[in-house]
């Protein structure tokens, strides 16, 4: 390794092959004088020729050697003087090694780190800094980086330092991979930062120190981030607030753990301009971690960027739980400002032309941060919809002139989402320019929405009986159509001209008692035969029908739930209520779309979890129903279960549809629940109890338990009794039961009935009764003929479902008769008859 000198560093391989250069020149220059001198003319000849040899040699030498770099000429060398200069110069240590780690170069300023004289070996960085472990982990990384001929800059510690210093010394050094010559070296740089270090280290005590004054100041004080995050807070607030400041070492505390909503509100309702520093006085209570309150003054700062967004807030916290007392001249203001904010009341003071001088907490609350509490530049009227600004201002201008007395009027909130009643009073001892009404405003939100759910439910059981009862006078009219034309239809052969005609009218009649079902299923009455069911299967079923019905256009995927719970329902009514929802569904997508159907376990902490109003939490079986079509505004959303309302053209729905669906499903002691926005689809969900059988509840079928063939042999004898209340339907009873052989007792009532059965007690065989009758109703004459020991087969004929009247009858009892839904056929007639005699 070369001596390097200390007045400035050296490039060992230029300077070495500039030497031998100038060397072997002037050695062939001294051999050619010689020969000159002391050779004959023939010598000199020779020795001409050798010398040109020589001087071609050297010429090639040059050459290979101006190539790899170790001979420098000219301009180049002026360039590489010029850097060699500021290198030499640097302030930094710079050390160039080659592959092997032999060095190459190195300035003054290295020289004087490691310590070295003129003439000294030159050590390389893996040798200069040595010691602890981490100096040595720091230096192997950049060794590693070295050879794999990649950048890399690590900062050690060294104690004592380089360079002659005694104490601990900070370095930062960089390995830089270049390419010289077409030979790899590295260029070590080595930077000297003890002295910011040291600065920083001062820097961050005195820091310390500062932290330390502010924790123990006599004020709380706390910083806020935009978000509501606590950046800091000093040990008096967090003392104050029972809060353990190495808890909140992460940020985890927000502003809404220690101010409640009317600190909240008012902290966050402190509004600037763009670069303005802007600060509130604030009389609040905070909330400690216990929830107890404390209350305080906030002197609450926040600067806002060139953008005008606000940055951290700075707040110092004053603590007002102590000395509000007679003798402290703001007391009485500061525990009025509390009051003031924390009052659940909206409160707003009002100039003589009705613009806000200020408000609390709750009044920018209720309006939903839209006004701030000191906005001066906004009119009272600008917080309510425009059909209620008349009537305010004429309130606030009544108040103005000194009228106390004047009746609230109800208004609804700018935005039209929530409603309150406004109070409006004068201030009697205003000045001139100050307040001149107070605005008090009571939300009546939920109020109101309770209201309209009443009133809705009300119109909704109107709406019900109404159709209940109309149903039930349509059963009766439509089992007399549907029995007479089967009276003419057993009289008339196919090939009779007017057999067509008798079966359209029959036709017809089923139809009409399809709609008369759909009013029977709102108003909750129709016939329902519940049965355990797993809902997989039942979607199942129906799909092949759902294609057909949906068409090409819309494509329908079905998504069975695993592992299904099992629910009580109606099989084929529950059927319906899926074929009207996707029937809806293929209505909203005109242009085609997806239909999804999807089944679900709901526990009852997820049912919770929807916040459907009026749903029960428990264990569920969803059924979701879930379109891409158009989509339902809220106001028509509000009316879809509603009967007869239908969104369709005219002729191309009953409205009754959904009407339908919503009764079965509340039948089934189920909710249902639309979630639509317009242009993003529509999703129904059906939530069905869980059912789970009881032990006694599985019962073995045996043989004769099974359901009855329908009888093949429709003829019989006995004496039945007849009782229903419409002469129609009795005639027509009457006369089918007749022509199959029976002798017939007819009663209009169960009065009459039970003066037949004085007369023909032991003749009577059975009873088909109506359920709904004047004087003596069904169940009635049914109870009053088991108290007379009478044990007549009964046979129910109703509109409304079975067990509309079946809670009317003795437990003991409630199995013991069948049931006939109206509007029946001759031959549902005859068939009930036929079984009920066994």
């Amino acid at each position: 390794m070369s001596d390097l000198s200390l007045s400035g560093g050296i490039d060992r391989s230029a300077k070495q092959g500039n030497a031998l250069m100038v060397l072997l020149i002037a050695a062939l220059l001294v051999g050619a004088l010689l020969a000159s001198l002391y050779l004959s003319e023939e010598g000199r000849t020779y020795f001409t020729l050798w010398f040109l040899a020589a001087l071609a040699a050297v010429g090639m030498l040059a050459m290979f050697l101006f190539a790899v770099g170790v001979l420098q000429f000219g301009g180049r060398g002026a360039r590489n003087d010029l850097t060699k200069l500021i290198a030499d110069g640097a302030t930094d240590g710079i050390l160039v090694t080659d592959v092997e780690s032999r060095v190459v170069y190195a300035n003054a300023r290295y020289v004087a780190l490691s310590g070295g004289v003129e003439g000294a070996v030159v050590r390389p960085v893996e040798r200069l800094f040595t010691g602890a472990s981490d100096v040595s982990e720091a230096v192997y990384r950049l060794a590693q980086a070295a050879r794999e001929r990649r950048a890399h800059v690590e900062e050690l510690r060294m104690a004592p330092g380089l360079d002659g210093q005694t104490g601990a010394a900070w370095y930062r050094i960089k390995a830089q991979p270049i390419v010289r010559g077409g030979r790899h070296e590295t260029v070590w740089t080595v930077h000297d930062v003890t002295a910011d270090r040291k600065s920083q280290e001062g820097v961050v005590q005195e820091l310390q120190s500062a932290v330390n004054f502010l924790d123990h100041a006599p004020a709380g004080f706390f910083s806020a981030e935009p978000s509501g995050r606590i950046a800091y807070m000093n040990a008096t607030l967090a003392g104050w607030l029972d809060h353990d400041l190495t808890d909140q070492v992460g940020g985890g505390l927000m502003l809404s753990q220690i101010a409640g909503s009317s600190a909240s509100v008012l902290l966050n309702a402190v509004t600037g301009s763009a670069g303005q520093m802007k600060t509130e006085v604030i009389d609040v209570d905070l909330r400690r971690r216990g929830g107890q309150p404390l209350p305080v003054r906030l002197l609450h700062r926040v600067a806002y960027g060139h953008d005008g967004q606000p940055g951290p807030s700075r707040t110092i916290v004053l603590n007002r739980s102590q000395g509000e007392d007679a003798s402290d001249g703001r007391a009485a203001e500061v525990k009025f400002a509390r009051f003031f904010h924390n009052t659940p009341m909206a409160i707003a003071t009002l100039s003589r032309d009705g613009r806000i001088v200020e408000a609390n907490a709750a009044f920018a609350r209720l309006l939903q941060d839209s006004i701030k509490p000191k906005d001066g530049s906004r009119l009272a009227a600008e917080t309510v919809e425009d059909k209620d600004r008349a009537g305010l201002m004429a309130l606030v201008a009544a108040a103005a002139d000194g009228r106390g007395e004047t009746p609230p009027i109800d208004v609804t909130l700018s935005g039209g989402q929530r409603s309150a009643r406004a109070f409006v009073t004068p201030v009697s001892d205003r000045k001139d320019g100050e307040e001149a009404a107070i605005l008090y405003l009571l939300d009546m939100t939920e109020q109101r929405a309770l209201q309209e759910q009443f009133t809705q439910a009300q119109k909704m059981q109107a709406v019900g009986q109404l159709a209940g009862g109309v149903a039930h006078d349509f059963n009766n009219v439509l089992t007399a159509i549907i029995g007479y034309s089967d009276l003419l239809l057993a009289s008339h052969r196919p090939t009779d001209p007017s057999f067509q005609d008798i079966m359209q009218i029959k036709q017809n009649a089923n139809r009409a008692a399809s709609l008369v079902r759909q009013l029977l299923a709102f108003s909750r009455r129709q016939t329902l035969r519940p049965q355990v069911m797993n809902l997989n299967d039942n979607v199942s079923d129906v799909q092949i029908l759902l294609k057909r019905l949906l068409g090409e256009k819309v494509e329908l995927d079905v998504k069975h739930g695993r592992d299904l719970w099992s629910v009580k329902a109606d099989v084929n009514q529950f059927e319906q209520v899926v074929v009207n929802l996707a029937v809806n569904a293929r209505d909203a997508m005109p242009n085609g779309g997806k239909l999804t159907l999807r089944t679900s376990n709901v526990t009852h902490t997820q049912a919770a979890a929807y916040n459907y109003k009026g749903l029960a939490p428990a264990d569920y079986v969803l059924l979701e129903v879930q379109d891409t079509g158009h989509g339902m505004s809220p106001e028509v959303m509000e009316k879809i279960f509603e009967p007869f309302f239908t969104t369709k053209d005219v002729g191309k729905g009953t409205g009754l549809g959904l009407a339908m669906v919503f009764g079965i499903v509340k039948q089934s002691n189920g909710y249902i629940f639309c979630d639509s926005m317009p242009g993003k689809g529509t999703t129904f969900r059906v939530f069905l109890p869980r059912h789970i059988q009881a032990p006694e509840d599985i019962v073995a079928v045996k043989p004769d338990d099974a359901e009855k063939a329908p009888a093949q042999d429709l003829t019989g004898q006995g004496t039945i009794l007849l009782v229903e209340d419409e002469e129609a339907v009795r005639a027509f009873g009457a006369r089918a039961l007749r022509s199959r052989g029976y002798t017939v007792l007819e009663a209009a009532s169960g009065v009459e009935a039970l003066e037949l059965v004085d007369d023909h007690k032991d003749e009577i065989a059975l009873v088909v009764s109506d359920v709904v009758m004047p004087e003596m109703d069904g169940p009635t004459l049914f109870i009053e003929l088991r108290k007379r020991g009478l044990n007549y087969q009964f046979v129910f004929a109703s509109g409304y479902a079975e067990e509309a009247f079946k809670k009317n009858l003795p437990e003991a009892e409630q199995e013991d008769f069948a049931f006939l839904p109206k509007p029946y056929s001759l031959k549902q007639l005859i068939e009930a008859v036929k079984q009920a005699q066994g």
